[in-house]
């Protein structure tokens, strides 16, 4: 006989599901499933389905101040993404239910893919506050789980994310942006103190271990180290960078045009500009400031060797006093 879930306290909840996610002619049944498996485990949610007009900072506001201290996100990491950054500096915790295509930021924090388990974790993971970054660029500011990417990264990322949502007719856009693009001069300060002056094609600032299609870039990034992980690639022709892209896909590739700092705090001018991403959003051309936020955001989090290193085991959500009132 299949083990039957625990009993559990009544737990409230908002549930913030993106219809749009994956495989959208499949939303309705997974709804109902997700709706079913709360319902097994005595989670009780109030739904919210997104829409592209949707005020996620609104909605994730009010549920907090109605006193719901578990907000659940159904969605990929772009929906993950846009619900974080709503919570960051609340007691309330955030629990993630994957429904992407890619699922990085699950991946990183060892969120099971599947449905089923995914809610059970809302139960029986582990509560943990993370590190998330905070990149301005020009006038405009944006909170980052995973990464943050300046230059040749930024302009491939938009044709890149539509070939992986099958759109091969952008092949040909890649190649043309990767043979035109061209380094600029970089300068930049780290952690007030030190200082480079560099030829540069792309800087990536990360603060989990995965990026992408689950690429570890380097074996001791963490977003648990109150630290940024800065990896400049500079002087580097195209031959070097098809090299290095052809290698890292076994693995984290040692490269000496590769530069990596750990920082708390980046500043960076290009010249020329650089366009700027942070997961995923472009933002204004201009400087940008890189800061880490330590352990800013509370997640439901499974046991992940990469983003759980040296950190204190916490206590279920359940047992946290997180109860439905009323």
């Amino acid at each position: 006989m299949p083990k039957m879930p625990a009993a559990h306290r009544p737990l409230r909840a908002k549930l913030i599901f993106n219809a749009t996610s994956g495989r959208t002619e499949e939303s309705p049944q997974q709804l109902t499933n997700i709706l079913t498996e709360m319902q097994s485990r005595d989670i009780l949610p109030e739904v919210f389905i997104l829409r592209p007009d949707s005020k996620v900072e609104a909605v994730v506001g009010n549920a907090i101040r109605e006193g719901i201290q578990l907000v659940v996100v159904a969605g990929g990491d772009g929906t993950i993404d846009a619900v974080a950054g709503a919570m960051i500096g609340n007691s309330a915790t955030l629990g993630i239910i994957p429904t992407g295509t890619r699922n990085n930021v699950a991946f990183n924090l060892g969120i099971p893919d599947t449905l089923t388990d995914a809610v059970a974790l809302l139960r029986e993971g582990r509560r943990q506050k993370i590190d998330v970054g905070y990149l301005r660029s020009g006038r405009a500011g944006h909170w980052f789980l995973e990464a943050a990417a300046l230059g040749l990264l930024s302009d491939l990322y938009p044709v890149a994310d539509d070939i992986q949502h099958g759109d091969l007719g952008q092949i040909g856009n890649l190649l043309s942006t990767f043979v035109s693009s061209t380094p600029s001069r970089l300068r930049a300060t780290l952690d007030r103190r030190h200082r480079l002056d560099t030829n540069a094609s792309m800087v990536l600032i990360s603060n989990m271990p995965y990026l992408g299609p689950h690429f570890r870039i380097a074996p001791d990034v963490s977003c648990n180290d109150n630290r940024l992980d800065v990896f400049v690639f500079s002087d580097m022709s195209k031959m070097n960078l098809i090299s290095y892209a052809m290698q890292s896909t076994g693995g984290a590739v040692e490269d000496a045009h590769v530069k990596h700092y750990r920082v708390k705090r980046l500043k960076i001018q290009t010249d020329p500009q650089m366009p700027v991403l942070a997961d995923g959003v472009l933002l204004d051309l201009g400087p940008i400031t890189a800061l880490v936020h330590h352990r800013a955001l509370a997640v439901m989090v499974g046991t992940t060797d990469a983003t759980l290193a040296g950190q204190p085991a916490t206590l279920p959500v359940a047992d946290r006093g997180l109860v439905a009132h009323g």
